[in-house]
């Protein structure tokens, strides 16, 4: 029981307590470059998911064998190995979303989050609590991408995963869906994210102290 919790947590870190869009600030550049609507921030998601979910349970399991001199090598071999799968495999697939996300396909295998998270977790711990690091931090990853793709997508162009839901009448903002409307909507929800967890953390501190 107490495994299931502790798996649990390690599940829950990634996505809110840790989340690495809106916590940890890992993963910028794509984070601000493909949201420019919901299905590029799910796809881009998805893939950095799969790749972080494989990458750390292979790392997991060849951590004994791997020395500390070369580690952080051996650790990119391992991701690269995994982006290139899902590169073909949304090549092969998805050819239009591989095209939309374009090279920031290739360029996950640099990306912070999932080289951080094989130094940090899963060269010290076991495959399988490494799955779950590397899966609540890919869910977290991609509910960030999806909902900073959902307001772009909607406020710049009306619509959400292509589906117009405020109407012919509506006069897009494009502004939104430019460099500048990134950084101005991932400002206002790393703030409002944030603001939740300090509330959350408050909640849960107050309620210790009357336990106690």
């Amino acid at each position: 029981m107490s495994e299931k919790k502790s798996l649990g947590g390690v599940l829950m870190n990634g996505i809110i307590t840790e989340n690495p869009t809106f916590r940890l600030v890992l993963g910028t550049c794509p984070t601000l470059a493909v949201t420019t609507s919901a299905l590029n921030g799910l796809g881009m998601g998805a893939a950095a998911t799969f790749v972080l979910v494989c990458s750390n349970v292979a790392i997991s399991m060849l951590r004994k064998f791997i020395p500390d001199q070369v580690r952080i090598p051996a650790f990119i071999v391992v991701i690269c190995t995994f982006v290139t799968m899902v590169q073909l495999l949304m090549q092969a697939f998805v050819p239009s979303l591989y095209e939309s996300l374009g090279m920031f396909i290739p360029l996950i295998v640099v990306n912070c989050i999932i080289l951080a998270r094989a130094e940090a977790f899963a060269s010290k711990n076991k495959p399988l609590a490494s799955a779950f690091d590397g899966l609540g931090m890919g869910i977290g990853f991609t509910l960030a991408l999806t909902l900073m793709g959902s307001i772009r997508e909607l406020i710049g162009n009306g619509s959400v995963f292509g589906i117009n839901l405020l109407g012919a009448s509506y006069e897009p903002m494009l502004l939104i869906v430019l460099a500048s409307g990134g950084f101005l909507t991932f400002g206002l929800l790393l703030g409002l994210f944030n603001l939740i967890v300090k509330k959350l953390d408050r909640k849960k501190a107050d309620k210790e102290v009357q336990a106690a």
